[in-house]
């Protein structure tokens, strides 16, 4: 079906994806779902390897942190690189650069050879996410089958996401800790064997990368992301609000250079449109919540109702269930209805999910949390696969690996601010009640590993006799699901306020349907 341009000449509607497109998503998915997992898994996997390689606390730390550090800074330079030599091309380079850290990984004889190939895995990986959804975003110019395409891809990218602790918990129980890492090898060859073969190839323009903005990137990114972790860790401490200030320092100057310059590494002006603009801030403030929220979930199913790891993966099964129901049938649906309305009710859904979790209670079962939880992420597929596929749609052609950066770059910072912010806040009401709640007779040792975290509490019932420890762990574990239901209701209020701006500023965007048949 033609349009027509504005000079009133005709023009052709995007060509619809073939059999050979929808094989290569597949083809980009697996490693998507592969390389999700075995990120989860490696967490379940610390405690193994921290023993075998003697790795010390602060050793340990880096091993954790130094993926997400390198990933996040990374982001911005890998989808301007990918624009310019090419998607395909940088996410072969990225896939082989992946598989060959993971063996590194599996077979480190050292903590300090580890935390060098998780730091080469989070700069192998930064080029993944980018290159993929920029492919995904020019494989499929129509805009229906772009969103089903991204529905497909974000199903796998979070369903890995969720069942990373049920497979941690089976290999780590068959397996050496190394197999944590090599789960995402196999489906790293197979990208660099098909790849070539099923995925085009595109570039949007033969510049060079301007070095002095990739040095001001990494310069304000790690401080940033630095910054939120230990506010995550530590509380508000003037290290992290120094390493945040120098960061914003930095960002002022890089986004001063990018508007001066002819090729810029990131171009600003893809924040003249409106739709890309609310899109990409609806999709920072979602992940910040719903990140916090995912974070003090596992904690209550494995500190507050006693389940193992892989018991408590198992419980997230009807969330992982409801997750990708909504991703896949969230573009289908926006074929006929507006986004806006899609996203704003599907997050009023995630509201009423969230109040439902306020009504958790330490005794029984994790039955209403599981519930809440599910029905949280039922109405979170539209802002996510929605909102992903107004950011790459909106960015021409040429700029779509910048597009998809910014889209994980944004992502990173609201998941990173979520767990800072929200969980501190929720730390603060555990100690607020904890305080009060212990009864009299406990050791002070363990007292005040109770007033710390609910996990320092548990360490220390272990060495109780059994009153001791119910007497210990009951208040703890009663203040720590206050702390839930006060991060849960704050997550609801602020979700039902970008719900309402998402449907306010979003109104003018006409359903992919009606895109597709007026251009």
């Amino acid at each position: 079906m033609s349009t027509t341009t504005l000079a009133g000449t005709p023009a052709q509607a995007p060509a619809r994806a073939g059999r050979r497109e929808w094989v290569g998503l597949a083809v980009l998915a697996l490693p998507t779902l592969l390389v999700s997992i075995d990120v989860f898994v490696m967490l379940l996997a610390l405690p193994y390897l921290s023993a075998d390689l003697g790795a010390s606390a602060t050793q340990q730390l880096w091993i954790t942190d130094i993926y997400g550090f390198m990933l996040a800074g990374f982001l911005v330079t890998m989808g301007g690189l990918g624009d310019r030599i090419g998607r395909r091309r940088l996410l072969l380079i990225g896939a082989a650069a992946f598989g060959i850290a993971s063996v590194l990984a599996a077979y480190s004889v050292s903590a300090g050879m580890l935390i060098a190939a998780r730091a080469l895995l989070g700069v192998a990986g930064a080029t993944l996410a980018p290159s993929t959804l920029a492919l995904i975003g020019n494989m499929f110019r129509d805009p229906r089958q772009r969103g089903l395409a991204i529905g497909v891809w974000m199903t796998c990218f979070m369903g890995g996401a969720a069942i990373g602790p049920v497979v941690g918990g089976a290999m780590l129980a068959s397996f050496w800790w190394g197999s944590a890492f090599l789960l995402g090898v196999p489906a790293m060859v197979l990208l660099l064997v098909l790849g070539p073969v099923l995925l085009p190839e595109y570039r949007g323009g033969e510049g060079g990368l301007d070095l002095t903005s990739v040095a001001l990137s990494l310069a304000a990114i790690l401080p940033v992301v630095y910054g939120l972790k230990e506010l995550a860790k530590g509380g508000w401490a003037p290290v992290p609000l120094a390493a945040l200030g120098v960061g914003a320092a930095v960002a002022a100057v890089f986004v001063r250079r990018q508007r001066r310059l002819a090729d810029p590494l990131l171009d600003l002006r893809l924040f003249r449109d409106g739709a890309f603009s609310t899109a990409l801030g609806s999709m920072m403030f979602g992940t910040m919540l719903m990140g916090a929220m995912m974070l003090f979930i596992t904690q209550q199913l494995q500190l507050v109702h006693g389940l193992s790891p892989l018991s408590a993966g198992l419980w997230m099964m009807p969330a992982v269930a409801t997750n990708a129901i909504s991703f896949l049938c969230s573009p289908l649906l926006a074929r006929r209805f507006r986004p806006a309305y899609l996203i704003g009710g599907g997050l009023a859904l995630s509201v009423t999910g969230l109040l439902l979790m306020t009504q958790v209670d330490a005794v029984s079962g994790p039955v209403t949390l599981v519930t809440g939880f599910a029905i949280v992420n039922l109405g979170a597929g539209p802002l996510v696969t929605l909102s992903m596929d107004l950011v790459i749609g909106s960015a021409p052609p040429s700029r779509a690996g910048s597009a998809a950066a910014l889209n994980e770059t944004f992502a990173e910072f609201g998941f990173a601010f979520g767990i800072a912010a929200l969980g501190s806040i929720g730390t603060a009401v555990y100690r607020a009640h904890v305080e009060t709640a212990l009864p009299a007779g406990l050791p002070e040792s363990a007292v005040q590993a109770a007033r710390d975290t609910l996990i320092g509490a548990t360490a220390a019932a272990r060495d109780l006799p059994g009153t001791l420890a119910a007497a210990l762990l009951g208040p703890a574990r009663d203040a720590y699901t206050s702390g839930l239901h006060t991060v849960a209701g704050i997550s609801a209020a602020l979700l039902a306020v970008v719900a309402v701006l998402a449907t306010v500023l979003l109104r003018h965007v006409r359903p992919t349907g009606a895109r597709q048949e007026h251009g």
